[in-house]
């Protein structure tokens, strides 16, 4: 055979056997070639083909149908203008047809292109079709600006140049609108349920007041585990207004079962101190270890550049060995200097836990502050117990007037002529609590008689704290002026055996002693409160308490309490004065800053 067979060919048109089977003798590759496809073949939206190039123009072939043949437009014409598609297309406005053409033909030429649902024609040669869905009425455009022939016939009236373009009809914007709410309910939905499933849970519902949920709140105050639950119930409750005067007594008693748990927090709050401490230690240790390890390697890199060792290596090796000699330096350095630093912290902490104890040096000053802490003690215990007892006496007094009430009432709701008698069942409750009061009532003076004692033992022993300060400041006056006279005396007969020079680190270290003992600042810390307080009273000219100048020094540090102002204070009577002010009750102790009047008398 000359023919070989068929040259397959792609859909694009280009050939897939190479060109140099062309040379066989014989062969004539014009035949049995395949025709470009028509895209409005049946069964061509089943296998797409490959997109054309952008730059290639669509090849339109000739199209025949049973009744009628369409024939393309001259390719070097424009090609066809539509309008703007409207939202949800479904309709095609087809104009230019024979005047002889019936909705068969019609309905022959366009079904091709998808399900038609209606055709509506027009006696002026054009007609409106309809599809089922959307993707059709793009097929339809491939047929604009065909010229559209009935049957063999010549005639005008049986051709026609037919244009294609989108159409807008109410039934295609109803559904599409229908559409596009339909997914609008769907996306809320969708975000409903997301919120939903990210919305965190709603907290339970906090039940009403009533004296079981009372006594069962109670038992839940005092377990650990609930206790979180308990106090969000107790504060609804109180937000809501439950306490009165009958339900008082329940709510103090479930207040100081909450205020029970303010110790297991600071016991909590000192483990957790501890296993931070022991955490750090841990690290600490563990950062030693590592130093070790590196010191290790660099004994390692030290031991392999000796010469007897470092001539056996190649010159790559010794570069290598060399770069991680230096990049263990540079680690270890760094570990080094983080642990330096941790230590740092540790003296320092330990310098000022010794500053600290440097300031209670003797031992009949910790006596004394131990005495007055303790009055200080019993006295804000008595106060709470007063407060207690107060509380419980206007509970009682406010259920005696509530039974009165009650009392009055039934008696108002009966006839006037005759007046109930009072049953001995409304009696005896009257009586014990009459006896609870006056009970209540003698307990209450003598814990103020008690507190009024206690009082003025307080400032008894505050006064004669402040007189034996005044008296050891005397002491040490007369002392150093003792000193100053021995020592002067002491220069006199040893100058000529010192060549004409005093002891210098003798009579140094005298007056740093000197110094200290009166009373003037020895360190830093020192010098800085001394600064703020002064500044503090200097600005509040009538004088300001302990307890106030303390809550401001606090914003500054933390680590200062009100014992060491008073003794700081107390050490310079020419700076600071203390002074009372007030009468009976509102008697209070006021410092004031008195350096200038000092100057002032000099």
């Amino acid at each position: 055979m000359n023919n070989p067979g068929i040259i397959p060919v792609g859909l694009s048109g280009q050939q897939l056997i190479p060109d140099s089977l062309q040379c066989l003798q014989g062969f004539d590759p014009g035949l049995g070639l395949i025709a470009p496809i028509n895209p409005l073949m049946a069964g061509i939206s089943l296998v797409p083909p490959p997109p054309p190039p952008l730059d290639m123009p669509v090849v339109k072939e000739i199209i025949h149908r049973q009744s009628c043949t369409l024939f393309p437009q001259n390719p070097n014409l424009p090609p066809p203008s539509t309008r703007e598609r409207p939202p949800g297309c479904k309709t095609v406005f087809v104009g230019g047809l024979p005047e002889n053409a019936t909705e068969e033909i019609i309905r022959e030429v366009f079904d091709p292109c998808g399900e038609i649902i209606a055709i509506r024609k027009s006696k002026k040669n054009f007609c409106h079709i309809r599809f089922s869905e959307e993707f059709m009425v793009d097929k339809t455009l491939y047929l604009s600006g065909y010229r559209m022939r009935i049957g063999s016939s010549t005639d005008k009236k049986d051709s026609g140049r037919i244009h294609v373009d989108f159409a807008q009809a109410r039934d295609d914007l109803y559904e599409w609108e229908c559409q596009q709410r339909l997914m609008a309910r769907e996306e809320r939905h969708r975000r409903k349920i997301h919120e939903e499933r990210l919305r965190p849970p709603s907290p339970p519902p906090i039940v009403h007041f009533s004296e079981h949920e009372a006594a069962t709140l109670a038992e839940r105050l005092r377990e650990d585990h609930k206790f979180s639950e308990a106090t969000a119930v107790l504060f609804t409750w109180i937000d809501r207004g439950e306490v009165n005067r009958r339900t008082a007594n329940h709510f103090y008693s479930m207040i100081q079962s909450a205020n029970s748990h303010v110790r297991r927090l600071m016991s909590e709050k000192a483990q957790h101190e501890e296993d931070m401490e022991r955490a750090k230690e841990i690290f600490k240790n563990a950062l030693l270890a590592i130093l070790y390890q590196f010191e290790q390697i660099k004994a390692v890199f030290t031991a392999a550049t000796r010469q007897k060792a470092w001539d056996h290596f190649s010159k790559a090796q010794r570069k290598n060995i060399d770069i991680w000699r230096k990049q263990c330096e540079e680690l270890r350095n760094a570990h080094s200097e983080e642990i330096m630093g941790i230590r740092r912290e540790e003296e320092m902490e330990m310098s000022e836990e010794d500053d600290e104890e440097e300031e209670e040096d003797t031992p009949c000053k910790r006596l004394r502050t131990e005495d007055i802490g303790a009055c200080d003690q019993t006295h804000a215990s008595l106060k709470e117990e007063n407060d207690s007892l107060r509380w419980q006496l206007e509970a009682y007094r406010n259920e005696v007037e509530l039974l009165k009430r009650e009392q009055r009432g039934g008696r108002g709701g009966g006839r006037h002529d005759e007046d109930p008698p009072v049953t001995p069942s409304c009696e005896v409750p009257i009586q014990l609590l009459q006896q609870n009061m006056h009970h209540m009532q003698q307990q209450l003076l003598s814990l103020q008689e008690q507190l009024r004692r206690k009082e003025a033992e307080l400032e008894e022993a505050r006064e004669e704290h402040r007189s034996l300060e005044g008296g050891i400041v005397h002491l040490r006056d007369q002392l150093l002026a003792n000193g100053d006279v021995v020592d002067r005396t002491n220069g006199d007969l040893h100058q000529p055996a010192m060549n004409g020079c005093a002891p210098s680190s003798f009579l140094s270290r005298e007056r740093r002693s000197e110094v200290v003992m009166r009373g003037a600042v020895a360190t830093e810390k020192e010098a800085l409160l001394l600064g703020v307080m002064s500044t503090f009273l200097h600005v509040h000219p009538f004088g300001a308490n302990l307890e106030y100048l303390w809550s401001y020094i606090q914003r500054l540090d933390t680590k200062v309490s009100a014992v060491d102002l008073e003794r700081l204070m107390v050490r310079l009577p020419n700076m600071f004065r203390q002074e009372l002010s007030g009468v009976g009750a509102t008697l209070e102790k006021r410092w004031k800053f008195c350096g200038f009047d000092s100057l002032g008398s000099v």
